[in-house]
Parts: C-alpha cells; structure tokens; sequence
C-alpha cells in the first residue's frame, strides 16, 4: 500500500512538474494577451506600460536594460513583438510556437561579413535583428495576424 501511494505522489509531482515547465515557456506570438504574463514571469521583467493605438495596443515590459514591446490585436491576439536594449531577449520565449521554425530558418540564412542585420523569413514568421553594441533592436511578427489597416513598419 505504501508503495502505490509513492507511486502515485511522485507520478502527481512529476506531472506538476511538466505542467509548469510547459506554462513557463508559453509561447507569446500568436497567443493570446494573456501569454505577456508568463513573458514577465519568464523575463522577471516589470510591465511598464499599456498604449493603445487604433486597432490594436502595446504593453510594454522591461528587464535586463532591455525594452520588449508585444503588439497585441482587438481580438486579444498578439502578433508583434519588437525590443531594443543592451541584449536581444530570449526569442524562445517570444517567438513560442514558431521558434523552431525560426531556428531552422536561421541555419540555412547565409551570413554576411560585415552586416548588422539580420533577416529571416519563413511562411509565417518574419523575424528581424540588427543594431550595435549597446542598442541591440529587432522585431518579429506573423504576417497573417497583422490586423487590417496596421502597417508592419508600426511595429517598432
């Protein structure tokens, strides 16, 4: 009896333990506005600010000596992300469910000596870096979700 119900604790922490580590790294493009939470959680970042613009906002957080700007639709969906600072941030964390894409993008983009930008494109993410030391800036976002009569060049 003993034993089952150690087996039956552990397997219980064991299953906390997956669910926290998977709401931990919650995706945030493409997710809903709620998903900026675990970007502060993960981040340890402070919320700085809520804008709103016409048809979408911008809730803005800062950790790190680094500044990330999540754009986020009427219809609670963020699908822009931009940050400027001393580092570039976790895009993990930002990029959620197309991080992977991202990365596998990124292998077979060519590099170029002496370029400071960054592109990478896929059929639905576009992700941009660039800058210099010490004002490191970039922005990714989903095309598809871009609310109409938003430009991409807000997202900034």
């Amino acid at each position: 009896m003993k034993t089952k119900t150690y087996l039956l604790l552990y397997g219980f922490v064991l299953s906390m333990a997956i669910f926290a580590a998977a709401h931990r790294l919650q995706a945030t493009l493409g997710e809903s506005v709620d998903s900026i939470k675990s970007d502060i959680e993960a981040f340890s970042a402070a919320p700085t600010g809520v804008m709103a613009r016409d048809g979408y906002t911008i809730q803005e957080i800062d950790y790190d000596s680094t500044t990330v700007r999540e754009y986020v639709s009427t219809a609670g969906v963020v699908f822009g992300v931009a940050w400027n600072g001393l580092v570039h941030p976790d895009l993990t964390q930002l990029l959620g469910s197309y991080a992977d894409q991202y990365e596998t993008a990124l292998q077979q983009t060519p590099r170029e000596p002496g370029r400071r930008r960054l592109g990478v494109k896929t059929n639905e993410v576009v992700v941009e870096k660039w800058g210099h030391m010490r004002n490191l800036q970039g922005r990714a976002y989903v095309p598809a979700l871009i609310p109409p009569g938003v430009s991409v060049d807000e997202i900034k």
